[in-house]
């Protein structure tokens, strides 16, 4: 019976361990859409750029590969719409779209 109390124990703790760390890595993953943002220099000049030419308020900054673009700014216009403000390495406007989050229809 103690040995069997004992299998049990150390079944139940690797169950643990394995639910933690699968936890951990789906915390931890990121989807295919999901990009880091960034700061600095760069991702200043590419802010102002963006604004420059979509006026508004820029949420975000991110580094981005769609579209040859370098660079994806989301911003807010003075209409309240959000666009992805794409610049290219020069801090170019390659595309400027419409979020897809921002879709969705109300």
């Amino acid at each position: 019976m103690q040995i069997k109390r004992r299998y049990i124990a150390v079944a139940g703790a690797v169950l643990a361990v394995s639910a933690a760390g699968v936890g951990v890595a789906v915390a931890g993953g990121q989807s295919g859409d999901a990009k880091e943002q960034v700061s600095g220099p760069g991702a200043d000049q590419a802010r102002e750029a963006a604004l420059a030419a979509h006026p508004g308020t820029a949420n975000s900054v991110e580094r981005d590969s769609e579209n040859g673009a370098t660079w994806e700014v989301e911003v807010t216009g003075t209409d309240g719409k959000t666009v992805d403000v794409r610049l290219d390495a020069n801090y170019k406007v390659v595309v400027i779209e419409g979020d897809g989050e921002d879709q969705g229809g109300s």
